[in-house]
């Protein structure tokens, strides 16, 4: 088989099971065998180069991309693995802040077809993009890759790498049909991302999780960092464009730093990234470093504010820990004189009462409620009817641009918008808002 255009090699990726779109379940046991297999067919090239590796319910995104850009800072060779994608699938290999291109990844994907062939070993759509990243990193030369957890950590397909610096951002319950219904049994699938004498950083204060991240360093022999105790966020404010913080790491102080995000949770991501580039250094990184690089944070999807006239901002939030830290984020910032109107759409395995009653209760003036686009979508109905169960106006609407037009419709310059609860629907609408031409496969 060989590929002989962008959207042949795309289709070929979406021949395979993807856990993205359809929910998993751990009914199987679980093993990471056939993608080190197939790695080693490509003679290891996770093992090519040092490695950052990131976990966690929430956060985990945002701080694989500062901790991928404060290293690129220093004058490293960086590359980032991210997920999921908003627009284009390349967005989720990066090598100092730039994309995949279409010609590489086809290349990588045309590889990983002939490996399949005589192998006859059938990845996972997740399994093939992860090989495909630690391929390209290893065909770049990067000097360190920094890589995000696709879910939990113990079985995830990045698992395969024996990282420097292990990071836990925080854990909350979600994906519990595959990690647990419990914190500890999630916090114990994320610890698995742990590697004997490396450096393990765990961002919550949560007496459960520490105590199960403190056992399983122990174990290793792994040096735990943890907040409040190795690194201290001091203050994290809210300031124009952002949030301020000033904070302590094991080796620097840093006081009063611009963070171009919006949310305490991002001053804390912010946080957490300079720590794990810190400790991947084993040396302070420099206020010069710090500054210049947080100032110019940009992370599309969280918090992004993407139109005035109404303003319209859109977050990923897409479980009930992600949309508490979004209802924090808005009773603060983005002010407006007007209403305040809320584009809903969310996908099945999260409670929708949990997702939708911290929303009603910041006093959105309606709920304009959708299915996102994607074979897991909750039906707009029952997004609707939940809004309606805790008092809240509801409009409902076959489609994520049908929601935002009614919504602007509804809406006068000085109004705000804000659209959430899916990745997916933030996708559609941020490509629409932004004329931003997707290039997933229909």
């Amino acid at each position: 088989m060989r590929f002989s255009s962008y959207e042949g090699a795309l289709t070929w990726l979406e021949s395979h099971i993807d856990f993205e779109r359809v929910a998993p379940n751990r009914q199987a046991v679980p093993t990471l065998q056939p993608l080190l297999d197939t790695l080693a067919m490509l003679a290891d090239p996770q093992h090519d180069y040092r490695t950052v590796h990131v976990t966690g319910t929430n956060g985990k995104g945002t701080t694989t991309t500062l901790t991928s850009a404060l290293l690129s800072a220093t004058g490293l060779r960086v590359g980032a693995f991210t997920s999921p994608d908003l627009h284009a699938v390349n967005e989720r290999i990066a090598v100092n802040g730039e994309p995949i291109d279409d010609e590489e990844f086809v290349s990588l994907l045309q590889r990983l077809a002939d490996v399949e062939t005589v192998s006859t070993i059938a990845l996972t759509r997740f399994e093939l993009l992860t090989a495909a990243a630690l391929l390209h990193f290893s065909d770049e030369g990067v000097d360190v890759a920094v890589i995000e957890v696709g879910m939990g950590g113990t079985w995830d397909s990045t698992n395969v790498i024996n990282s420097d610096v292990a990071v836990l951002t925080n854990v909350d319950l979600d994906h519990t049909a595959v990690l647990g219904t419990t914190i500890a049994a999630i916090a114990s699938d994320k610890v698995g991302i742990f590697r004997p004498e490396a450096v393990a950083i765990v961002a919550t204060s949560n007496a459960i999780v520490v105590e199960i991240a403190q056992r399983r360093a122990e174990e290793l022999g792994a040096a735990l960092w943890l907040l409040g105790e190795q690194f201290t966020l001091v203050r994290n404010e809210l300031a124009l464009g952002g949030r301020a913080i000033t904070l302590n790491t094991p080796f620097e102080f840093y006081d009063e730093v611009l963070v171009s995000l919006h949310g305490i949770h991002q001053g804390v991501n912010a946080a957490t990234a300079i720590t794990a580039a810190e400790a991947f250094l084993g040396r302070a990184l420099g206020e010069d470093v710090v500054v210049s690089t947080l100032a110019k944070a940009r992370m599309p999807g969280r918090t992004e504010l993407i139109s005035r006239k109404p303003m319209i901002v859109v977050d990923g939030a897409h479980n009930p820990a992600g949309i508490k830290a979004l209802v924090a984020t808005l009773d603060g910032a983005f002010h407006v004189s007007g209403e305040r109107r809320c584009v809903l759409g969310m996908l099945t395995g999260r409670d929708v009462d949990d997702m939708v009653e911290p929303l009603v209760a910041l006093g959105f003036t309606e709920f304009h409620c959708c299915a996102a686009h994607s074979p897991r979508a909750v039906a707009a109905h029952d997004v609707a009817e939940a809004v309606r169960r805790h008092g809240g106006v509801a409009y409902e609407h076959p489609t994520g641009l049908a929601a935002l037009a009614h919504a602007r419709e509804r809406s006068t310059d000085e109004d705000l918008i804000v659209v959430a609860g899916s990745l997916y629907l933030v996708a559609e609408v941020r490509g629409e808002v932004m004329r931003v031409r997707s290039r997933h496969l229909t």
